[in-house]
């Protein structure tokens, strides 16, 4: 797992970790079937969205409103939650997107870095 991403504070994401959370969300409300799974940038490196998914998994803060649908809109059943006016935590977020991550890399069969490196590791063929 990544290990340069700033911890959580008690819980708690700084705003430059909510932003990758945010960038990680559209990514993948982009991401397209028969794709690679999306990359985001922090701080000059780049990252699968599945490793800011993880890295967000023990956080404790509530999820913005506008980025609820992106995760909502890709259940099963609908959205219910315990706490008050049925808040989703970031938490619960990550956890579901990470699973949907998962999933979409299965059916996809192979990881963006293996993609990457195949577009470096075809030989060239001198012509004749």
């Amino acid at each position: 797992m990544t290990n340069f991403l700033p911890a959580l504070h008690e819980g708690h994401a700084s705003i430059t970790l909510q932003n990758l959370f945010r960038d990680a969300l559209e990514a993948y409300d982009d991401w397209g079937a028969n794709m690679p799974e999306p990359i985001v940038a922090f701080e000059g490196k780049r990252i699968p969205i599945s490793e800011v998914f993880d890295w967000m998994k023990p956080c404790s803060d509530i999820m913005p409103a506008n980025l609820i649908g992106i995760v909502t809109d890709r259940l099963n059943k609908p959205w219910s939650g315990e706490g008050p006016l049925d808040a989703m935590t970031v938490s619960t977020a990550a956890r579901v997107m990470s699973v949907l991550t998962r999933r979409q890399l299965r059916s996809f069969g192979r990881g963006s870095i293996e993609i990457f490196a195949d577009r470096f590791n075809h030989p060239v063929h001198a012509s004749a």
